[in-house]
């Protein structure tokens, strides 16, 4: 790709956020408690929030049999199945407590499962889990309903088992075909097992197949990165995530078994980048933004094209911004104008709920720069452009009087195309929308109040 410049790529080689929200969650704090999240819940129901709001769900199953090097995921290794139960139980107990609160039936447009393993469950624990998420909530018609899949986990059976209950979209955590990089991670699993699967899915009829990849992982090279991409391309998801992997070993205990040694040098994860990129638009994917690719039948596709994107704790989403109830350990939750999220271990996750408690240990109440600030970075994040007089309108500002300063920040990335200002507003470029990233941080206002960005993965 003729626009990746080393000099470019250099001076977008830096930690940044991926704004799966804004302010993103380092930056929650523990004065946030119950009580916030219980005005936030009330405030919902009496209609002072989006009471007729669709929410989204998520469900964090933290087990996994085995450990993957790589993982920076909040996670239970155990091979210890009967832990599950009580889990799902004080899940039950999470629920009530939010429909204690909200009222039972509040409708649901999206689900996820994520982990963890949420494969772990058994299918009769899989079957408790989404029958008693009915009994509590009323699921629409034409949601989003995805659930990830270690494919090591799973046979024809158990996918069957996932569409009668429900799910219509599924993601094959993958990461790489390469024999060599499976065993430096931790983590075997033949190409033909996920073939296979694949294959099975579609004849099930899910609505839409994700496959997660990684690139700079130990023992990886551009040589050997491309014959996994041609292996993708003959698998043909419908959606690819195609991840960095970010080496934080001082944060992440598992990453210190990877041979540092072994890691791709920057070049070499550069390369991989732009040549998945260039394979996969050749193939007839759509860039869809960030990680994301797509085919252009894919609804991610069509919300891309039609301008619809939004973006939430999972990445992008065609689903309309809505309240997010995070369940489970470490899970993180959306609710009017604030954020929250739960204990982190399992200890703490038991013993606050043991005492009636929702789990909550931190998170946010958003003031009023914050939600101005959320809503123009993810109109940048999601649709690339902010129109000065619909954001205005929206939020009875003067957008280039408030962002003043940001907007001088631009020139920069104007200069080098990366975005267009003019007196409408602000377009990202075709070639921006690849640093969208950089351009959003211009107007993250913790960031410029703090230039310690090392918590965070690289933007390229």
């Amino acid at each position: 790709m003729s626009f990746l410049t080393p000099e470019l790529l250099s001076r977008f080689d830096v930690p940044g956020p991926r704004y799966t929200s804004y302010p993103t969650a380092d930056r929650f704090v523990e004065a946030f408690s119950q009580d916030d999240l219980l005005q936030a819940l009330e405030l919902r129901k009496q209609g002072g929030g989006q009471k007729n709001w669709p929410l989204s769900l998520y469900v964090h199953i933290p087990f996994c049999e085995s450990l993957c090097y790589y993982c920076a995921c909040n996670k239970i290794i155990t091979k210890h199945h009967e832990r599950a139960a009580p889990y799902l139980r004080y899940l039950t107990r999470e629920v009530e407590l939010y429909t204690n609160a909200m009222g039972m039936g509040q409708s649901v447009s999206q689900l996820h499962l994520g982990g963890g393993t949420p494969t772990f469950l058994s299918d009769d624990e899989l079957r408790e889990l989404m029958t008693m998420l009915k009994r509590s909530f009323s699921f629409a018609a034409g949601g989003e309903y995805s659930v990830e899949v270690d494919p090591r986990t799973v046979n024809d059976q158990r996918l069957a088992l996932l569409f009668e209950l429900g799910f219509n979209r599924l993601s094959f955590g993958v990461q790489d075909f390469d024999p060599e990089v499976q065993k430096a991670v931790h983590r075997i699993q033949p190409a033909e097992q996920v073939f296979g699967l694949v294959a099975s899915a579609r004849k099930m009829g899910f609505e839409s197949v994700n496959v997660d990849l990684i690139y700079g992982l130990p023992k990886q090279t551009p040589e050997s990165f491309d014959r996994t991409l041609v292996q993708v391309n003959e698998l043909r998801p419908d959606r690819i995530a195609l991840y960095a992997y970010a080496h934080l070993p001082e944060r992440f205990k598992p990453q210190r078994r990877i041979v540092s040694a072994e890691l791709p040098v920057a070049s070499s994860k550069i390369a991989m980048l732009s040549r998945s990129m260039d394979a996969f638009m050749a193939a007839g994917y759509v860039y869809v933004g960030m990680d994301h690719f797509a085919l252009p039948e894919d609804a991610l596709a069509v919300a891309k094209r039609q301008g619809r994107l939004h973006r939430n704790f999972q990445g992008y989403s065609t689903q309309p911004d809505c309240d997010l109830i995070g369940l489970g350990v470490s899970a993180i939750g959306r609710m009017g104008g604030t954020y929250s999220q739960n204990a982190k271990t399992m200890e703490d996750y038991v013993d606050m709920l043991d005492h009636g408690q929702l789990p909550v240990v931190k998170g946010l109440a958003l003031s009023r720069d914050d939600l101005i600030r959320r809503a123009w970075i993810m109109a940048i994040m999601c649709q690339g452009h902010v129109q000065f007089d619909a954001f205005n309108e929206a939020w009875l500002i003067d957008a280039k009087k408030y962002f003043a300063p940001e907007l001088s920040q631009l020139e920069s990335l104007q200069t080098q195309g990366l975005v267009e200002l003019s007196a409408a507003g602000l377009q990202v470029t075709p070639m921006g929308w690849f640093f969208v990233r950089g351009v959003a941080m211009v107007f993250d206002k913790y960031l410029q109040a703090d230039r310690n960005r090392t918590r965070f993965s690289k933007i390229i």
